[in-house]
């Protein structure tokens, strides 16, 4: 891992799309202490007290994976987050991975992720991954939507470095797993993210194109379309903007 750390950025993730990402090496990270315009999921602005949380990006080279399984890199960095998550968070907590792009702890974010992927030729040629975890920060403006972070979970105060390497060493390992599976055929992460899935098998209500519906979510496809079984018996394949979370049912 190369970490360029930073007291101050607007976007780790525009700092990164800058560079001349055929020579940076893999795992390069960049690091900000604090963000000033950090980015969220659909354009959003993502909030972070300086000092207190993590946000970061980092750049892949997945030239393994075809560009209409892109949603597989996804699916690997969030089980990443979640298997350090698990060091650090009680044994009996849940945590949950919610489509397309967030983690939540007891149905409160605690992380977001944001990928985005540059192609060349019909291949994928390099993504940027940015996340932003919340670590220390147990004051959350009004305007963030049910935000959690580790301390407000176990009352315990993280050193932020010592968790980013921590953290990057997960997510490096769930890269090499998808390298492999991509190769093998394999379906573990597959079958791994879909058991961790929010609200997955549950029927919940959901806003569908601003209409409530009741559904329950049964798959996420190779494009990283959310599918869902309604009660009517009516199957949808949904984008990110065409739904929204009313429910969280977080596993047990």
């Amino acid at each position: 891992m190369d970490l360029l750390i930073f007291d101050s950025l607007g976007s780790t993730n525009r700092y990164c799309e800058l560079l001349d990402l055929s020579m940076v090496g893999e795992f390069t990270v960049v690091y900000a202490r604090e963000q000033t315009a950090g980015i969220g999921q659909r354009g959003n602005c993502w909030h972070s007290a300086p000092g207190q949380n993590l946000t970061f990006s980092f750049v892949l080279k997945p030239v393994f994976l075809a560009v209409g399984s892109q949603y597989m890199l996804t699916k690997a960095i969030s089980l990443g987050i979640v298997d350090w998550l698990a060091t650090v968070l009680p044994a009996e907590q849940p945590v949950d991975i919610k489509w397309p792009n967030d983690i939540y702890v007891g149905g409160n974010k605690i992380c977001g992720v944001l990928v985005s992927n540059r192609l060349q030729g019909g291949q994928l040629a390099a993504s940027i991954v940015g996340v932003g975890i919340n670590i220390n920060q147990t004051v959350f403006p009004d305007w963030v939507p049910n935000p959690t972070s580790v301390k407000l979970i176990t009352g315990k105060e993280l050193n932020l470095e010592e968790s980013l390497k921590g953290l990057v060493g997960k997510l490096e390992a769930r890269y090499r797993q998808l390298h492999d599976a991509m190769l093998c055929g394999s379906d573990i992460l597959d079958r791994e993210y879909l058991s961790l899935l929010l609200n997955h098998g549950e029927e919940c209500t959901y806003l569908y194109h601003d209409k409530e519906v009741r559904a329950a979510i049964t798959g996420v496809n190779q494009y990283g379309h959310l599918e869902l079984l309604t009660a009517g018996g009516d199957r949808l394949v949904c984008q990110m903007k065409e739904l929204q979370f009313t429910e969280y049912h977080s596993r047990q």
